[in-house]
């Protein structure tokens, strides 16, 4: 995207984002119903690589500039808590895990929960896509950019190196396994 987008380019990443947000919100939910059973972790991996491109798409994208600089209200967002707590039961064996959450500037690792991100992540990506589904597209983009970079973003980003790990444990564990044992 150029340095000036046009209404047009701005209406056209906000559908792109809005479909990865609900996306990623449908299978949240999902998941903290039950609904993945034993592909819980892969399935969270999925939705959240999955949403982490729309981030990208918005950090790559100019910086979305309202035309009177304020947001305008949506009214109190919907609460999550039955999804954390759906969340935190599936996940209960690996929900706790340490980061080091910016690599810049921590110097020590600091503990977050599973559960707690992606219910961040997905508290900020309803926020927006509340303008967006009032037929404001730009409000619905200022949000989705600014709360990537403030922090949706870096809790995606941790939910996903999480999440990583422990396919990529599962994963390699069995094959290590597999190679002893033939």
């Amino acid at each position: 995207m150029s340095d000036s987008n046009s209404p047009q380019e701005w209406n056209t990443l906000a559908e792109r984002v809005a479909c990865h947000v609900e996306n990623y919100l449908s299978g949240l939910e999902a998941v903290a119903r039950g609904e993945a059973g034993t592909h819980t972790v892969p399935m969270l991996l999925l939705e959240v690589s999955q949403v982490i491109l729309a981030g990208a798409q918005l950090g790559a994208s100019a910086d979305v500039i309202l035309p009177d600089n304020w947001e305008p209200e949506v009214g109190d967002d919907p609460d999550l808590d039955q999804v954390r707590s759906g969340l935190a039961d599936r996940l209960a064996d690996i929900d706790e895990y340490v980061e080091v959450f910016d690599p810049y500037k921590d110097t020590e690792p600091t503990a977050y929960r599973l559960s707690d991100d992606l219910v961040d992540v997905a508290s900020d990506l309803v926020h927006g896509l509340r303008h967006y589904q009032q037929g404001r597209p730009l409000e619905a983009l200022w949000w989705w950019q600014y709360s990537y970079f403030n922090h949706w973003g870096n809790h995606a980003g941790a939910a996903l190196r999480a999440l990583h790990a422990v396919v990529a444990n599962a994963r390699l564990d069995v094959s290590e396994e597999a190679a002893v044992a033939g």
